[in-house]
C-alpha cells in the first residue's frame, strides 16, 4: 500500500474551461507525492494534459457525480492507495495543500476530514456586499451541519468574510463533497458514493453513513481552496442546480430523516406535479 501517498480524486464533465488553475495548483505543489485520478463523463471528450502533474484519466459515461468519484476511487485502491481527497477541479490552491490534506489525514485517522472553502474572487453569491479588499477571503464552508427539519446540509459560515472566527480545528457534522479527505479504513467500513443520487446530497450521504459507522467527521482549516461554485451546473440557481438538489433532497431525507421531515418533503415535492 502506498500508505504516504495521496490519490486525489476528481470528476470532469464539459468543464475543461475550469480545470487551467486547478492542474496549475497541483503543478505547483511543494509535496509531489501524489496522484491525481480524473473520470471523464462528457460526452465529447477531449485530451487532458496537466503538465508536471502525475495524471491517470479514467473515461466513463456520464452515470452521475458520485459513479465518476466511485471510478476514481476504485483505480486507485487497486494501484495500492491508501489515503484519499475527493475534491472539485473548479477549485485552485496554495503549494502546501498536498502537505495540509496528508498531515490532516494522519492527524484524524479512520475519519473524514474537510477544509476552509472561499467563493473564488468573482464566483460569490451576493458580490455587491462586499469590500474590494475582501474579495477572495469570502467563506463558502467553514464545517458544516444537517437540518433534520429540513433534510438540508446548511454550511458554517457561508457568505461570512473571514476573520479568523472558524481557525480552530473541530468536529462538524457535514464535510461537503468539494473537499473531503479520507483514509481506506473509510472506505472498508461506508463503502463506495452511493450512485443513485446522481447529482448533489451524495456526499451528504456518505457522511450519514460514516457517522453511523462510528466514523468522526472533522473540519480542519489549515486545508484551503478557493472554489469557483457550481461551474460544472450552470451556475447556482439553475434548472440543472434546482432539479438535483429537490429531487435528491427527498432521497436523502426518505432515507435518513423523522417521520415528520420524510412527510413534510413529500408534500412539498408533490405539490408542484
Amino acid at each position: 500500500m502506498l500508505h504516504d501517498s495521496l490519490a486525489i480524486i476528481a470528476v470532469v464533465y464539459h468543464n475543461y474551461n475550469t480545470l487551467g488553475d486547478f492542474f496549475k495548483s497541483l503543478a505547483g505543489q511543494k509535496n509531489k507525492n501524489f496522484k491525481l485520478f480524473i473520470a471523464n463523463l462528457s460526452e465529447n471528450k477531449k485530451k487532458l494534459a496537466a503538465p508536471g502533474v502525475p495524471l491517470q484519466v479514467i473515461p466513463g459515461e456520464n452515470r452521475g457525480y458520485a459513479h465518476g468519484v466511485n471510478l476514481g476511487l476504485k483505480k486507485a485502491v487497486d494501484e495500492g492507495f491508501y489515503q484519499f481527497c475527493v475534491m472539485n477541479d473548479d477549485t485552485y490552491f496554495k503549494e502546501n495543500f498536498v502537505d495540509n490534506v496528508l498531515n490532516s489525514i494522519a492527524n484524524h485517522p479512520s475519519s473524514i476530514t474537510g477544509g476552509k472553502i472561499y467563493y473564488a474572487p468573482g464566483y460569490e453569491y451576493h458580490k455587491n456586499r462586499y469590500r474590494k479588499n475582501e474579495f477572495g477571503r469570502v467563506l463558502w464552508y467553514a464545517g458544516g451541519e444537517v437540518n433534520w427539519n429540513h433534510a438540508l446540509t446548511p454550511h458554517r459560515g457561508v457568505d461570512e468574510v473571514d476573520k479568523r472566527q472558524y481557525d480552530t480545528p473541530e468536529k462538524t457534522d457535514f464535510v461537503n463533497g468539494c473537499l473531503m479527505a479520507f483514509d481506506k479504513n473509510v472506505l472498508d467500513k461506508t463503502g463506495f458514493w452511493d450512485e443513485k443520487y446522481f447529482l448533489y446530497f451524495e456526499d451528504a450521504d456518505f457522511c450519514e453513513r460514516a457517522k453511523r459507522q462510528g466514523i468522526g467527521l472533522y473540519y480542519d482549516p489549515q486545508i484551503v481552496i478557493w472554489h469557483k461554485n457550481a461551474q460544472s451546473t450552470g451556475g447556482p440557481g439553475s434548472a440543472i442546480h434546482q432539479k438535483y438538489q429537490k429531487a435528491n433532497r427527498l432521497r436523502f431525507g426518505l432515507k435518513y430523516a423523522p417521520l415528520r421531515t420524510k412527510l413534510h418533503l413529500l408534500k412539498n415535492y408533490l405539490l408542484p406535479l
